[in-house]
């Protein structure tokens, strides 16, 4: 079947110039395909470490602060002294969550709400000659496992071992091998209260965020209480919703009735999430200078094609050609160079993403790799298509809109 008479014209003025046509669709193509591969990488990344912090952590944290802290009783007496008095000691009092088992149960009364009340605090692992420093956090078993996922990264022990030991604890696995702990081992905890117990290891973790497997400990909540000496207290109160999209309004919302500060996984990683936008940023912007680069080429071949066929326009347009069509013949090459090359691409841009998915390595940091993680979707192909063929068009309108405004009569003229 033949050509329309317009992209048939367009089809020879690219091949006639094959060298800038090639050099032209390379770029094109190289910009779909990085864009593809990093694109593929750096929100395989993103999503993998959303999803970790989201299964890991609970999605909403009630805490024993306040995000302002309160005035004092003389800034409330006098707010308008004269004299200002400085370094005022705080009042000794044990901190906690006042009120928490009514507030515990205002919150479980809320449909879509898991809630598990727990004690956090420092506490001084010993085991022979080591001493390791950890977090040691008091939790209920029967709550805990529906907020957060420790029951399923455990990989020795359970947390039924919490109730059958007399001191039992569950540690994480960078812990066991810092400290050479193995399962059923008796450490010696010490608190920054004085209390020491001899607990038993009945549990290791591994949840692939190394602070975590790292620092944290978990032992039942009587037992933390009584090694922080803060019998009946309770200073963190975890939350899982049924939507994790709906976590920052649930803790504006909790944060405003109880006064208590109230975070959301966004905001506990919002250092993290910061980083995402200026990854993604960094990836948009390389893209954007290769297709940049790509449109010169484009622009160049374009131009200079206008250039050696100004007779033949000048001939086209006595024979009846509008300027409408002289410009669509010209923009269908740049439009050409960009549904090629973003083909080309394509292909190029699949064969990195498999490329990436096949290398293996070991990577430790802030969360535990064993290689690229990578997100495969269609929409990335499109996205970059889109991006492609826009720019390539774009790069031809010029030269095509200048083409299209040349007078057939000084066309002739010039050639007399």
């Amino acid at each position: 079947m033949a050509l329309p008479l317009g992209l048939s014209i367009a089809a020879r003025h690219l091949l006639h110039r094959r060298r800038q046509t090639l050099t032209s669709l390379l770029g094109v193509s190289l910009g779909v395909a990085f864009f593809i591969g990093i694109a593929s990488m750096m929100q395989g990344f993103q999503r993998d470490f959303v999803n970790r912090i989201i299964d890991a952590a609970p999605h909403v944290t009630v805490k024993d602060e306040f995000r302002t802290p309160p005035p004092q009783p003389v800034a409330i007496a006098f707010p308008d002294a004269v004299v200002e008095l400085r370094g005022i000691k705080p009042r000794d009092e044990v901190r906690g969550l006042r009120g928490a088992r009514a507030m515990i149960d205002d919150l479980e009364a809320m449909p879509g709400l898991a809630v598990a009340p727990t004690l956090s605090g420092q506490i001084l692992l010993r085991f022979g000659s080591k001493d390791i420093s950890a977090n040691v956090t008091g939790i209920v078993p029967e709550k805990e496992r529906r907020v957060t996922k420790l029951e399923k990264d455990l990989i020795a022990g359970s947390l039924e071992g919490l109730y059958t030991a007399a001191n039992g604890i569950i540690i994480g696995e960078g812990i066991a091998i810092k400290a050479g702990i193995g399962m059923d081992d008796m450490i010696s905890v010490v608190s920054p209260a004085g209390v020491v117990l001899r607990m038993k290891v009945v549990g290791i973790f591994r949840s692939g965020i190394t602070l975590m497997d790292n620092f944290d400990t978990y032992a039942l909540m009587k037992k933390a209480q009584i090694l922080q000496n803060r019998p009946n207290v309770i200073n963190r109160i975890r939350i899982r919703l049924a939507d994790v999209e709906q976590a920052a309004d649930m803790a504006r919302t909790i944060e405003a009735r109880y006064g208590y500060r109230t975070e959301s996984w966004q905001e506990q990683s919002s250092n993290i999430l910061g980083i995402f936008v200026i990854q993604n940023g960094i990836m948009y912007s390389t893209v954007g200078a290769i297709l940049i680069v790509a449109c010169f080429g484009i622009f160049n071949v374009i131009s200079t094609v206008v250039y050696e066929k100004t007779r033949d326009i000048g001939i086209l347009k006595s024979m009846g050609f509008r300027d409408a069509d002289i410009r669509r013949i010209f923009v269908y090459e740049g439009l050409i160079v960009g549904i090629v090359g973003m083909v080309i691409g394509w292909a190029l841009g699949y064969a990195i993403v498999e490329g990436l998915g096949a290398i293996r390595f070991n990577m430790e940091g802030f969360v535990r790799a064993q290689g690229f993680v990578l997100y495969r979707t269609p929409k990335h192909y499109v996205i970059s298509g889109l991006m492609a063929v826009t720019a390539s068009t774009f790069a031809a309108w010029l030269p095509a809109r200048r083409a299209s405004r040349l007078n057939p009569v000084d066309i002739v003229r010039g050639a007399a």
